[in-house]
């Protein structure tokens, strides 16, 4: 009789606890004298009910901003506005599970998404896009009440198939054209214009706080700036850090704006002059100089958040040294440019997040990226790419920061252009850049990322350039990570030709580039075509680089998977145990590298129905990795795990329910008892309880699984379907 038992298979997310309630993303700091905007935003409250999406636009006439000039009406307060509510929501419980998210780019947001699963009871593996649909697929079955704030929101297309939703939940969006929201169904559309009078009198007047006569003449100056968020911002923030009145900006205003009305089509909007006298007195509020200079830098980065490291490296330093054409400045000097910036209401300083950034409005770094000549642009940008490769750290323990990094990196890839190839060869940064998409699993914007890249050092460097071929071969193991094989093979075998020509055969790139396209036809279901081309790489390596080289052994385990999937396991066999025999010998036997063949051994003798000889290699899998890693590593568990399968396999079922017991135990005790991969393995010790005939053992541990599902996973998950149905099966209950 077979078993009642339905597989379990993996379930999207992994099940934890969660300290309630939960914050994910970086909210950006209220600015100084904010508004709340009872006048001009007085719906915002009444709309973002649970259940709702809103999407705050700016209410601007698009034909006062000439194309490509910096669209002042759009910085209207839309993020100040979804800053304060979600603030205010958290202060008044109103939500348990607050997530903000930069959506400037599809990256950003499942970066976002990934941070807010790790943040929740919805703990997932797989690619970034996986994490984030079953990340929202947990968000729309919770009832306790969350808020997710999408900020800055540039491209439909970037939101496509992660759009939250849930009753408990809300969705408040700011975008700068609301085109990007018109096409989603059941979305209010609110408009931002202006402040009012009565607003932007009280915003200046509660900036103006330390010296009210400085207020004299704010009527007029309100009046004069039109009400406009940033202008207020910067004429506010210079008169602050400065002994001006009112009235005094105002005659500086006032000329100005004649000025620039004499060189335009027009007057200028208010922000389009306010801005270029907060550029100058930030340079007479930075003791060393540089302010211009540092400002023209940060342009270039992502304004939503600039790890404030940036502006001390070595990099950054000689850079504005070169300005003044002297040495490196001091990094103190460097830092209070920035703060004289900050002063000037040019970019502001989150202290609170961890480490601090900098933030810059998109209107602002468009305007100065404007007026920045080439040469300084140039320089400004080779910096800036040498500066965030300086901070970038080696192993991205943060990935929030990793997140900020690559957010920066990519912003300056798209307005630097051509300049980041200086003699036609790639800029390092944009290597780092994408190898950290691939490290955290955003397959498909690392896609499009080494598309781009190969497409733009083809156009520069040519087609059989070093840098062309490498991206190349970083788009086909993109290809490969985001499941598009078929394209994958394509690519590798484009790269094994150009390495083949320009290095020729033998050369170590060129056998690396065979490896690639062997294990490239093997993920696309061919097999039989990998393995004679991972046979000519083995035969490579060994002659080039000896048989005991780590590339020669590993290429001959990707010939032995080759093999075991080609329906050959007797060969697949004989590689492994030599390639095991040379990892003993040249590493030592518990190296992980030894401990790994030995599995994927085990594993093929299992498949190939040799259950004695995998049996005897799980057990010095399982001793060696308890010596080496200790009873409680998860690798141990999961090794404990694999031998009782294969006892079980074996029909020794007291040895396999002993281990199934100590792998269940190990599991609850190092991930906790409501943890996925617990509860997974707990349902396969039922269905070995049932296979050894202890039916009552099967029903009570199905029982207890299935209470824990339903009280931590979504009631329609897979794993809580499969356990109700088993214990039907076993018992006839019916549940759910």
């Amino acid at each position: 009789m077979g078993s009642p038992l339905q597989p379990t298979g993996p379930a999207p997310a992994r099940a934890r606890r969660v300290a309630w309630p939960v914050r994910s993303g970086s909210v950006p700091p209220l600015a100084d004298g904010y508004s709340s905007r009872p006048e001009t935003a007085p719906g915002l409250a009444s709309a973002l009910v649970p259940g709702a999406s809103v999407a705050l636009v700016p209410a601007r006439d698009a034909s006062q901003a000439g194309e490509g000039s910096p669209d002042w009406r759009g910085s209207c307060g839309k993020t100040q506005l979804a800053v304060y509510t979600a603030e205010s929501l958290w202060r008044s419980s109103g939500v348990e599970l607050l997530v903000w998210l930069v959506a400037a780019s599809r990256a950003s947001i499942l970066s976002g998404l990934v941070e807010a699963a790790a943040a929740t009871a919805s703990d997932h593996v797989g690619d970034a896009e996986s994490v984030a649909a079953s990340f929202l697929e947990w968000l729309s079955g919770i009832s306790r009440p969350w808020l997710v704030v999408l900020d800055d929101l540039r491209d439909a297309k970037d939101i496509a198939g992660l759009w939250p939703a849930g009753p408990a939940g809300r969705v408040l969006v700011t975008t700068a054209d609301p085109a990007t929201v018109s096409g989603m169904p059941g979305t209010v559309v609110l408009s931002v214009p202006e402040f009012s009078t009565r607003e932007a009198l009280s915003y200046l007047m509660g900036r103006l706080t330390a010296d009210p006569d400085q207020r004299l003449g704010a009527i007029d100056l309100v009046a004069d700036l039109g009400c406009e968020p940033p202008a207020l911002a910067q004429a506010s923030a210079m008169i602050a850090s400065s002994r001006l009145t009112c009235r005094d900006y105002r005659g500086y205003f006032e000329q100005r704006r004649a000025q620039l009305a004499g060189t335009a089509d027009g007057a200028p909007l208010a922000g389009a002059v306010t801005w270029t006298l907060s550029v100058e007195h930030a340079e007479r509020l930075s003791p060393g100089g540089g302010a211009q200079y540092l400002l023209a830098l940060a342009a270039l980065l992502d304004g939503h958040a600039i790890p404030s490291a940036v502006f001390t490296t070595l990099a950054v330093c000689e850079y504005l040294g070169e300005g003044g054409s002297g040495p490196p400045v001091d990094p103190n000097v460097a830092w209070g440019a920035l703060l004289g910036l900050e002063r000037a209401g040019l970019v502001s300083i989150d202290s609170g997040s961890t480490p601090p950034t900098a933030r810059m409005t998109p209107t602002v770094q468009a305007a100065i990226r404007g007026a920045t000549t080439k040469a300084v642009f140039d320089r400004a940008a080779r910096a800036a790419a040498d500066a965030l490769l300086e901070v970038w750290p080696d192993n991205e323990p943060q990935p929030s920061i990793a997140a900020d990094l690559r957010s920066c990196a990519v912003g300056l890839q798209q307005v630097a252009g051509d300049v980041l190839w200086e003699g036609g060869r790639c800029h390092p940064l944009l290597v780092r850049a994408g190898r950290s998409m691939d490290a955290a699993r955003l397959t498909g914007p690392a896609v499009a990322y080494w598309r781009d890249l190969a497409q733009a050092s083809d156009r520069i460097a040519g087609p059989g350039s070093p840098d062309t071929l490498m991206a190349g071969s970083l788009l086909a193991g993109a290809l490969l990570a985001a499941g598009q094989a078929a394209e994958a093979v394509a690519w590798a075998q484009w790269v094994l030709a150009g390495r083949t020509r320009v290095l020729g055969p033998d050369d170590p790139d060129t056998i690396a580039a065979r490896t690639a396209l062997g294990r490239a036809f093997a993920a696309s279901g061919q097999p039989d075509a990998a393995i004679p081309v991972l046979e000519g790489a083995v035969e490579d390596y060994e002659r080039v680089s000896g048989a005991d080289h780590l590339d020669t052994l590993a290429a001959r385990e990707e010939l032995a998977a080759a093999c075991r999937a080609a329906g050959k396991p007797g060969d697949a066999i004989d590689l492994y145990r030599r390639t095991l025999a040379d990892h003993e010998r040249i590493q030592g036997p518990r190296h992980p590298d030894t401990m790994t063949t030995r599995q994927r051994l085990a594993d093929t003798y299992l498949a190939d129905g040799r259950v004695k000889d995998a049996i005897s290699q799980l057990k010095r899998v399982l001793t060696d990795r308890e010596r080496v890693l200790g009873p409680d590593h998860l690798d141990t568990i999961v090794a404990r795990g694999s031998l009782a399968t294969a006892y079980h396999s074996a029909g020794k079922m007291a040895s396999a329910l002993d281990l199934y017991e100590q792998a269940c135990e190990g599991y609850a005790r190092v991930l906790g008892p409501d943890d996925l991969e617990t509860l997974e393995r707990r349902a396969d010790l039922a269905n070995a309880y049932y296979k050894a005939g202890r039916l009552t053992d099967a029903a009570r541990l199905l029982r207890d699984v299935l209470e824990r599902c339903e009280r931590v996973l979504p009631s329609d998950d897979s794993l809580t379907r499969s356990v109700r149905e088993s214990l039907s099966n076993i018992t006839g209950e019916r549940r759910g």
